[in-house]
């Protein structure tokens, strides 16, 4: 039989049972293998249960030095009651400078404190029972996190001035800097939102006309990384350069919200037909389009386009590419059968070759082929060589060369590129 003696408004605030007529500690921390939080429990006295009805404070470091002994449970282990029962009477019955003394022998959640509103210069002095003087049972779990994220920053040596810290509450990287970066004016003090609207500002001119493409090389929703990169070190350049009083941990915030709006633009269109292709007009001439193409995969999937269709050729491929390409399926070919020729994209090799039909294969006779191979750099590269065939075949290849017919000359090649 278990009955409820004393609970604050608070529910994660331990409570006080009667358990089989015996007075217990009771709370819920660490988790089970099934990530749901565990129940412990702590036999104490009348004398206790006094002074944890009576003062918040107690009862918060209680609370605060109990919680290493849950976590070191594990999700199974049995919590080490000896050790608990220990800590009862040197924080809810010493006075105060011996409560203190122990906070600096015991583990104990700093954070915790930090979220009921314990002052952080006292705490940090060592000073627990005066921090708490002004503690609540309402508890604030942001204010805790951004303490902690102050300490990891203090960690790397990074001090935050005012405008520095504006910018990353702007970007919502305060607190996290894995978080994916937004814009909110609201958590900017409004005194120092112009200057933070100034960084921006010059982050904006920056990279205005920029984009970041997709490479549908790595899936229909990824972004070219090369793009990114060049994006990023522009961004970061003007600010610098423009506000160079910035840490680094502001201008990166910056150009990541940069770098993620550009992004999502790309992943949010529709898939881009190239430049002045819905009307198969090129360089070489329109009537050198392509009429009829063939698109397949490693895994010999095949997808056919013709002209006559709502999108161009390059769209329809690229579309293919995004949802088919994997670690696996990483080559990529479109034909002419007509014409008897294609270009095969060997996107794990960053390479590409050039096919054509020499002689069509009669009775017993294999076909002969001329197949030419090059170097491709990232998916501009390939979008470039893609972009041609589509326009003119084979021949429109020549001008992106150099072609190698040798597959020794084209690792070669490789090795020299790689060691520059």
């Amino acid at each position: 039989m278990r009955d409820v003696v004393f609970a604050r408004t608070s529910g994660w605030i331990p409570s006080v049972i009667r358990e089989d007529g015996e007075l217990k500690l009771m709370l819920g921390a660490g988790a089970d293998a099934n990530h749901e939080p565990r129940l412990f429990t702590v036999s104490i006295s009348e004398a206790h249960l006094a002074v944890i009805r009576e003062d918040l404070a107690r009862h918060l470091l209680l609370w605060s030095a109990v919680l290493p002994l849950c976590d070191a449970a594990g999700t199974r282990g049995r919590l080490d009651e000896d050790a608990a029962v220990a800590l009862l009477d040197p924080i809810l019955l010493a006075a105060p400078a011996d409560v203190d003394a122990l906070f600096q022998r015991v583990r104990w959640d700093r954070g915790r404190l930090i979220a009921h509103g314990a002052d952080i210069g006292l705490l940090e002095r060592g000073q627990v029972c005066a921090a708490l003087g002004g503690a609540t049972e309402t508890s604030d779990g942001k204010r805790a996190q951004e303490y902690h994220a102050g300490r990891r920053r203090a960690e790397r040596g990074v001090v935050l001035g005012r405008l520095d810290a504006a910018i990353l509450r702007y970007t919502g990287r305060y607190v996290h800097g894995a978080t994916v970066p937004r814009r909110i004016p609201d958590a900017v003090d409004p005194a120092l939102l112009p200057q933070v609207m100034r960084v921006v500002a010059t982050a904006e001119q920056a990279c205005a006309g920029m984009q970041i493409g997709r490479d549908p090389r790595r899936g229909s929703r990824a972004t070219d990384r090369r793009d990114w990169h060049r994006m990023e070190a522009t961004v970061e350049a003007a600010i610098r350069s423009a506000h160079p009083e910035l840490v680094d941990d502001a201008v990166r915030a910056v150009s990541f919200l940069m770098c993620s709006e550009a992004a999502d633009r790309s992943r949010n269109a529709p898939v881009d037909d190239d430049e002045e292709a819905a009307d198969h007009r090129s360089d070489v001439g329109e009537s050198a389009g392509k009429t009829a193409l063939s698109f397949t995969d490693d895994k010999g999937v095949e997808k056919k386009w013709r002209q006559d269709g709502p999108r161009t050729a390059a769209a329809e491929f690229w579309e293919f590419v995004g949802d088919r390409s994997a670690a696996d399926n990483a080559v990529f070919t479109i034909e002419d059968e007509e014409l008897g020729e294609g270009i095969q994209l060997h996107f794990y090799a960053d390479s590409a070759a050039r096919i054509t039909t020499l002689r069509e294969g009669r009775g017993a006779a294999d076909p002969q082929y001329r197949v030419e191979y090059r170097l491709v750099d990232g998916i501009g590269g390939y979008r470039n060589l893609v972009k041609a065939f589509v326009r003119g075949g084979c021949v429109a290849l020549e001008q992106h060369g150099p072609w190698m017919s040798d597959v020794a000359e084209l690792e070669r090649a490789r090795r020299r590129r790689d060691t520059r």
